[in-house]
């Protein structure tokens, strides 16, 4: 079912897509009971897990992908290879939300994602795939026909 991403060898792919059903084992999901474990690899092999944890005010909720990046940004990482995504979805994938795919975009549009069943099969995307003709920080390096007062 999955296809193999550029530049990456498939023993890496199983094994994020196992590390993303393991992070949904501990996701906090009181009012959805919709469960979501995500797994983020950076360029060095590094991998950085995320579950989705809500909160009683609901939109303070975080999504597993948020998470997971929020966990490697904080530990200096900026740059990814790829994430995997999982849920308990049985005849579908996995598909992040929109504000998951623009905080995904922050990191660059070429990396890799998974999205995956309970059984392991996946389907292999790119974020410029789930989010095309996005908007990214090098858009806010674009010459602008206006700037404020103070120059910027």
């Amino acid at each position: 079912l999955g296809t193999v991403a550029r530049g990456f060898n498939p023993v890496w792919i199983k094994p994020l897509i196992h590390q993303s059903q393991g992070a949904k084992e501990f996701a906090y999901c009181p009012y959805s009971k919709f469960r979501v474990g995500a797994a983020l690899l950076a360029h060095d092999g590094t991998v950085f897990t995320g579950c989705n944890v809500e909160n009683a005010s609901y939109n303070l909720g975080l999504c597993a992908e948020r998470t997971a990046i929020a966990k490697a940004v904080s530990g200096g990482y900026r740059s990814f290879k790829a994430i995997a995504i999982a849920s308990d979805l049985e005849d579908q994938f996995i598909s992040p939300c929109g504000g998951c795919r623009q905080f995904m975009r922050e990191f660059g549009d070429h990396w890799s994602v998974f999205l995956s069943k309970p059984d392991g099969s996946y389907k292999e995307m790119t974020i410029e795939d789930l989010l095309p003709v996005s908007f990214g920080p090098e858009d806010l390096k674009k010459k602008r026909l206006f700037t404020t007062e103070n120059g910027s």
